[in-house]
């Protein structure tokens, strides 16, 4: 990061690195690169550098870097740092003096690599820009189409559409209801309506800043970014949600045509309706803190009981009550991982929940959240809500503690926090499929056995 040159930095020049190289182009053409001592005279705005055997150019500009990196057998490398100064040389007795113009410099004890690497995304920008007046020829980056289609769609984040479809699907196939290619007509259709957000999110919180200003993505918040490092522009990402949306509009009235329109319609259309007011204007529900809201109501109750309509051509109060949990937990997926965003997220007004509550409230409310969904899971199974094999749930409670457990301990650093974050999604996939493996062994045991035992019911 370019920064001034001044005393301070001058300073840690002197304290922080064993050596100098001076790079040049010599008076061939040829660039070097040519490693010598140093000393720093802070008061006097220089570095001295010993003589070198190579011909230096004198009263032309050079730069010298000042680096140092740790390598770490089996791991890589850390305490990595460089300074790099620009400026001319002037010779001296015993070398040369260097009066340094500009600097840039970066310290991963400051600044973690990855946040590094987004700060300089304008930078690489402004670069690519002067190449392509240079070689009078539009240059970008690339990634393969399939990386590229993974990166923008966030297809692993599908997980949260399976978990209500497949729930759906088992309650009424419990009741006798179950047509294997109404069940993949349903998956695909959330699946669009899911992968239409992710994309339509990308694009308005690129419209709105809020991309541009979260330095601190991960591999779970800050969206695919597509757009923000020029892999794909606006347009590509808009006609790209605009298809997926339209692909799910087509199976849903085919659905709603198919197997009873009009609770099948307002299903659908609450569904879409949500999951574009999510981030799109005058709505931008994730911006007035109801993002948990929406994620829950649409992957929770509309995906769910859609899933069940579609197969039993009705609802049931069982399949509402097992959308609760379902709901609270997605919603949490989102809570999450929307606390790296909230610097940038505040900066562009996004103003969520983690940003409008004090860690400790953003914390207690994760914990209480977590507390009512196990508790209604337990109270479902014990009581008969919900089929009692559904208890086996609980067995993914713990993953609920990991994710409190890092949340306090590491709520300001968003790349020690990534692991937690990895477990709340697999906190609403494991609960989700254990649901439904519940519902599963409930069905086996109807469909087999003359007297079905109360704790398989």
């Amino acid at each position: 990061m370019s920064t001034t040159v001044d005393e301070t930095l001058l300073r840690r020049i002197e304290e922080g690195f064993s050596h100098a190289v001076i790079a040049f182009v010599d008076h061939d053409g040829y660039p070097l690169s040519v490693a010598t001592s140093y000393r720093v005279d802070p008061s006097r705005g220089v570095i001295e550098l010993d003589v070198v055997a190579a011909d230096v150019p004198l009263g032309r500009q050079v730069n010298v870097v000042f680096s140092h990196i740790r390598p770490q057998p089996s791991v890589g490398y850390d305490e990595r740092r460089y300074v790099s100064l620009w400026g001319s040389l002037s010779g001296t007795a015993s070398g040369y003096e260097l009066r340094p113009g500009r600097a840039q410099t970066w310290d991963e004890r400051e600044v973690p690599f990855f946040q590094y690497s987004e700060l300089t995304v304008p930078q690489a920008h402004a670069y690519l820009e002067e190449l392509s007046a240079r070689q009078d020829r539009r240059i970008r980056p690339k990634l393969s189409g399939g990386w590229l289609f993974l990166r923008a769609t966030r297809l692993p984040f599908l997980s949260a559409m399976v978990v209500p479809v497949g729930l759906g699907t088992a309650i009424a196939a419990l009741d006798g209801a179950w047509h294997w290619w109404l069940f993949l007509l349903t998956l695909f259709g959330a699946a669009f309506v899911h992968l239409g957000l992710n994309v339509a999110n990308d694009v308005f919180d690129t419209m709105s800043g809020a991309d541009a200003a979260n330095t601190t993505p991960t591999q779970f918040s800050g969206g695919s970014r597509v757009i923000l490092y020029g892999l794909m522009s606006r347009r590509q990402m808009a006609l790209l949600s605009t298809g997926f949306y339209a692909a799910a509009i087509g199976i849903g009235l085919f659905l709603a045509v198919d197997r009873g329109f009009w609770p099948l319609l307002w299903l659908g259309v609450s569904g879409v309706a949500i999951s574009i007011a999510y981030t799109a204007p005058p709505f931008r529900l994730v911006h007035r803190g109801l993002g948990e809201v929406a994620v829950g109501a649409g992957f929770g109750p509309i995906m769910l009981l859609g899933a069940q309509y579609v197969q039993a051509q009705r609802v049931t109060w069982e399949a509402g009550f097992a959308s609760i949990p379902v709901a609270i937990l997605i919603a949490l997926v989102l809570y999450a991982n929307e606390v790296p965003d909230r610097p940038g997220d505040a900066a562009a007004g996004k103003r969520t929940l983690p940003v409008r509550l004090s860690k400790h409230a953003v914390i207690l409310s994760y914990e209480t959240a977590v507390l009512v969904a196990f508790g209604l899971i337990a109270g479902g199974a014990i009581s008969g809500l919900l089929v009692r094999p559904a208890i086996l749930a609980l067995l993914a409670a713990p993953l609920g503690l990991k994710v409190r457990r890092g949340l306090r301990e590491n709520y300001d650093d968003p790349y020690a926090l990534m692991p937690s974050l990895g477990a709340g999604v697999n906190l609403h996939l494991s609960t989700g499929l254990l649901l439904i493996v519940g519902y599963v062994i409930s069905i086996a045991a109807t469909h087999n056995m003359a007297h079905v035992p109360l704790y398989l019911h």
